[in-house]
């Protein structure tokens, strides 16, 4: 059966074109249910015992949950208990519209089979299709749609041989006006509460509710404390007008009553709005969109120096606390207000329980793990078992009248300071997938034993005879590069970066490519490596590892003893490397004058020719900038960490980093010259002057001249910055110009003109030497080899706005992976003052605050914060000067760079933001230093690193 609708449409021209859209129906569409004798169907997935213990029901019964309830009940459906639910096309078609996280959930539960969700093509069945009706609203159609296919399954189950079995359809909604014309149609319906709240057997799930709207005013004062939102209607006049600007709410760390609003520009337009203050901040929450109002100039403030943390007590339904703290340092910014939310970013937040004094309430606070989240007011019965534990928990709404937004409890992670527990914390905050591969990206990879066929022979050089060899970290398996150099009969030297040849394994489109376009990166842990690509790909068929023949894409060059290019060329390659080393095994071989071999003469030829390359860099105007990384020597028993030092780099680390760059530069100018419009490229902006301001103040106060007019005006003086007795100084400055820094983004050559990388100094770069560990090279292997004829092209390839998203979602995982590399490192950090007890250590004033001075410790390259106004003792007098900058604390004054020492301990009152606490030791100021303590138990004797 054929139904039809005509209508016109006015093109771009100004003509006006006809449109027909035809619209099959059919009979034959299954009802999923094993009871069921009158469809004709292969399968089935409603069960015939459809049984939940219920108060209401006490039958067997399907369940079909209109598009609202899914929309915000999805944490109920997703409960085990939820079986036997009928998910009609009307209510995925309209979730699939209104949230994509949420459709991409139900979808995840319909293809899990012990769930027995059933997806019903009610607009496509010729008894349930319904026309929409003159007058009538897109949506009021849509729950009639669902009421008529709800009447279809009630009467169809009925007329089945075994419908005496007593089986019935229950409709879920929470609309009191669909309920009603759903009872008046003798359907058998309630509402989503009710019926979850009649699950005897299960009275947890009451607590993964969302709530109503009724019940959101229910537990809020009656004092508005808020401004009320504006409607969408005026928030895009307001835009359109100029009046209001839309940005990004971003929350601050620091200071709970402070964020700012990130407004996107043309170019380089895009400005920072500052909000302080809770009636300012209006219920936003951190990465939700937002308009935003601004304040009149002589309103306008300063970001504040104070660090100030929400820690006040479950009693203050009040926003009064706004007026706490005014004072502020450096310039004053264009300041605002939000005027209504465009888009909310909520998700799950993972947290903490605080739970409620008063006994048998079932109200209490939740704190999130992210200081930039507002404390959440849910109900829950379980709090007892709860308390102590890592829970997740969805905000539901904030009302105006309320102090803090409203939630509910979504699951439970894990007891708190449990490693297991924090890790799973630490992935779920950053946004980590770190799920199992699925059955459908594993069916891509290659069937073993698997071997180079002479298929791929015939298309690839053969380079397995040259002297190639790995240079990499201690305990690597996922080697993505190997290196060879070895002198021409012509007297010239040739050199080649082989890498793994990843996108041989990864074809265009399928389920193991959209797998690791949406990972984007192998995200680094301390201990736990979560890969992008599964491991037989990442340490075994693409891991160039020693004396096994692997494929390779080959960039290799002619060049003179000065490290000028010749010639480049790249090849699809298959490799034999003749060795796996570390860092510190090439470094050894090098040095050691008695080994002359042929895999040590390529080294120091390679050796020779970095320092060369890194010489021109660096007089071009690329910046060596500093940043501590450390790390951790781990018990390989209770694999705890036991030590903890800073990295050193050796020669070998800069030689391998020497050709990685010319590699990428090399590629980048190529897939550009070939694909001017879809080449993915990488540029690191140049900072706006203000983002120096910091590092020049630092540097005056030490009598030393920074010029920051281009990256080699400030990589000059960064070179010459020396103050005689502190050999540390120049290391400190680099660590803080780093801070100063832009990141660095993909980005589709066909959508931006400026490519020039800053920090490298180079006008054009690219990444593709770690195709193992991230996807943009994987594009980028794809372009070269599209370029050179080794593979053909498809379609997404050539696209430069699907190019361009890509790279967005690159640059988000990118930066939440470095994100949780931090965090991870926190972690363990933690985890070895926690063994260690107190330590005296000394280190060096980074930054200096309002009420605290920010302390860096190099032997652990750790920083931390020295508060100056405790709350267990009374405050010193304390003088900020932002212009030097300097704190006065009673007669002492710190400056920037200060040469301080300190106790570090662990402070673990509070379970769930445990911290590295300092104090001061030295200089003595009276009433504010501690006496030195003795340092706390030792940890054990150091094993070997493994």
């Amino acid at each position: 059966m054929l139904k039809s609708k005509t209508f016109v449409k006015k093109t771009r021209s100004g003509g006006v074109m006809k449109i027909v859209r035809e619209h099959y129906l059919r009979d034959d569409i299954w009802c999923g249910s094993e009871v069921c004798t009158e469809c004709k169907q292969e399968s089935t997935v409603l069960q015939r015992d459809a049984c939940i213990e219920s108060s209401l029901c006490s039958y067997p019964h399907y369940l079909i949950p209109d598009t609202n309830v899914v929309l915000h009940q999805i944490d109920v459906l997703e409960d085990p208990v939820i079986r036997n639910v009928i998910i009609l096309q009307t209510v995925l078609q309209e979730v699939r519209h209104r949230s994509a996280p949420v459709y991409k959930r139900l979808k995840d539960i319909v293809h899990e089979k012990e769930k027995h969700f059933y997806t019903f093509t009610n607009e496509h069945h010729r008894e349930t299709f319904i026309e929409r009706e003159p007058g009538e609203s897109a949506n009021d159609r849509n729950d009639r749609a669902i009421r008529m296919a709800s009447k279809w399954y009630s009467q169809h189950l009925k007329t089945s041989e075994t419908g005496a079995d007593g089986l019935k359809v229950v409709l879920l909604t929470n609309d009191q006006g669909n309920k009603q014309k759903a009872e008046d149609n003798g359907l058998l319906v309630y509402k989503c509460e009710e019926y979850i709240k009649s699950l005897i057997a299960n009275p947890e799930l009451v607590d993964h509710l969302a709530l109503s709207n009724d019940e959101k005013n229910e537990i809020t004062s009656s004092k508005v404390l808020f401004p009320e939102h504006l409607p969408l209607s005026k928030i895009q006049a307001g835009i359109k007008s100029g009046s209001f600007l839309q940005g990004t709410f971003r929350a601050s760390r620091d200071n709970y009553l402070e964020a700012t609003v990130f407004v996107q520009g043309e170019g380089e337009d895009s400005t920072e709005v500052l909000l302080q203050g809770l009636q300012n901040l209006n219920r936003a929450v951190h990465q939700d969109v937002v308009a935003v109002q601004l304040l009149p100039r002589d309103q306008w403030v300063a970001p504040s120096s104070v660090v100030l943390q929400d820690e006040g007590a479950a009693k203050d339904d009040n926003a009064e606390e706004e007026d706490e703290e005014k004072e502020t340092s450096f310039s004053v910014k264009p300041t605002g207000k939000v005027v209504g939310i465009i888009k909310r970013s909520w998700r799950p937040f993972c947290g903490m329980l605080n739970v409620a004094q008063i006994k048998e309430s079932t109200r209490h606070l939740f704190t999130p793990a992210d200081r930039r989240i507002p404390r959440i007011r849910i109900e829950t019965r379980q709090a007892a078992t709860l308390a102590g534990q890592r829970i997740m928990v969805a905000i539901d709404g904030w009302p105006k009248h309320s102090r803090y937004p409203n939630g509910h409890f979504v699951r439970s992670l894990g007891s708190a300071g449990e490693k297991d527990t924090e890790q799973e914390v630490l992935l779920l905050e950053h946004d980590v997938p770190h799920q199992a591969f699925s059955q459908a990206v594993l069916s891509f990879l290659p069937k073993m034993p698997w071997a180079i066929t002479p298929e791929d022979m015939v298309r690839r050089e053969d380079l397995r005879n040259l002297t190639v060899c790995s240079v990499d970290p201690p305990g690597c398996t996922d080697i993505d590069d190997a290196l060879h150099c070895r002198e021409l009969e012509n007297g010239n030297l040739e050199v080649g970066v082989h890498i793994a040849d990843v996108s041989h394994f990864i074809r265009p489109g399928n389920a193991l490519d959209k797998e690791a376009a949406n990972r984007g990166t192998t995200v680094y842990l301390c201990g736990k490596r979560i890969d992008m690509v599964p491991e037989l790909l990442s340490s075994n068929l693409c891991s160039l590892r020693s004396n096994v023949e692997r494929l390779a894409f080959s960039c290799i060059w002619e060049m003179n003893h000065k490290a000028e290019i010749l010639k480049t060329r790249f090849t699809k390659s298959v490799i034999n490397s003749k060795a796996s080393l570390t860092y510190a095994e090439a470094q050894m071989r090098i040095d050691d004058t008695s080994m002359n071999d042929d895999i040590t003469n390529s080294l120091r030829g390679l050796n020779k020719l970095a320092k060369i390359l890194k010489k021109q860099r660096i007089e071009k105007g690329a910046l060596t900038l500093s940043s501590l990384e450390v790390r951790f020597h781990i018990d390989s028993e209770t694999h705890d960490p036991i030590d903890l030092q800073t990295k050193e780099l050796m020669e070998t680390n800069s030689m391998v980093e020497e050709f990685m760059l010319l590699a990428n530069i090399s590629v980048a100018q190529k897939i550009y010259d070939e694909f001017p419009d879809c080449a993915m490229l990488r540029k690191h902006p140049p900072p706006p002057p203000s983002n120096y301001d910091i590092l020049l103040k630092a540097a005056k106060s030490k009598e030393v001249e920074i010029h920051t007019d281009s990256a080699k005006a400030l990589a000059d003086s960064l070179d010459v910055a020396k103050v005689d007795g502190f050999p540390y100084f120049n290391t400190l400055l680099r660590i803080l110009a780093t801070r100063c820094m832009m990141q660095a983004v993909y980005f589709c050559s066909g959508m931006d003109s400026d490519f020039h990388h800053y920090g490298l100094a180079s006008p054009i770069y690219t990444h593709f030497t770690s195709p193992i560990r991230r996807y943009a090279d994987i594009i980028v292997h794809r372009l070269l080899a599209v370029a050179i004829g080794a593979d053909s092209t498809y379609p997404d390839l050539m696209d430069k706005h699907k190019q361009s998203a890509l790279s967005n979602n690159l640059n988000y995982r990118h930066k939440m992976s470095q994100y949780a590399q931090r965090a991870s490192v926190a972690f363990h950090t933690q985890l070895f003052f926690k063994s260690r007890g107190i330590l005296n250590e000394e280190g060096f004033v980074l930054f200096v605050r309002k009420n605290a001075i920010i302390v860096l410790i190099p032997k652990f390259g750790l920083e931390g914060t020295v508060f100056f106004d405790t709350k267990d003792k009374a405050a010193p007098n304390l003088v900020f000067d932002e212009e030097v900058p300097s704190l006065k604390v009673e007669e002492h004054t710190f400056c920037i760079f200060d040469k301080v020492k300190v106790t570090i301990s662990l402070d673990a009152s509070n379970v769930q933001h445990q911290k590295i606490r300092m104090a001061l030791i030295e200089p003595v100021i009276p009433g504010v230093s501690v006496p030195a303590p003795d340092v706390g138990p030792q940890a054990k004797k150091p094993k070997l690193d493994r």
